[in-house]
């Protein structure tokens, strides 16, 4: 079963439309068809991010969305890296490859082709949530 992070800009996706990123939580994710890895600070920073102004004013979308990141956490493996990694140039994506590291993930899905410029990190892919989809259902 591949073992996948997920990065916050795709779960936030999942949350809005019924798109690639829903897929891979709802199809996927829930059907316990991949294995998605977490740390404290990446729920810690799925959190941060829906309760950001603009999402509060939506208070409904708001509760609903909190329910769908405890199920994830509740769900998820949890993982504590223990190594710390400088080498991204927004200092809070680091978070995500290490615990691509800790976990040996096979798959990183972000939506953040910006900063993750990169194909690989160690024996982790970097891929765009539409590039997982398709190679998952090959």
């Amino acid at each position: 079963m591949p073992r996948v992070i997920i990065d916050t800009n795709v779960i936030i996706s999942a949350l809005i439309q019924k798109s690639f990123p829903f897929l891979i939580i709802d199809e996927l994710f829930l059907n316990d068809l991949i294995e998605v890895c977490v740390s404290e600070e990446v729920i810690a920073e799925y959190f941060a991010v829906l309760h950001r102004k603009k999402f509060l004013k939506y208070p409904e979308f708001v509760l609903q969305a909190e329910a769908f990141l405890i199920a994830i956490e509740i769900k998820s493996l949890k993982f504590r890296p223990q190594n710390q990694i400088s080498i991204m140039n927004d200092v809070d994506d680091n978070k995500f490859l290490e615990l691509c590291k800790e976990c040996n993930a096979d798959y990183l899905i972000t939506g953040n082709s910006n900063d993750f410029t990169m194909k690989e990190f160690g024996n982790t892919k970097i891929v765009n949530p539409r590039e997982f989809w398709e190679i998952y259902n090959r």
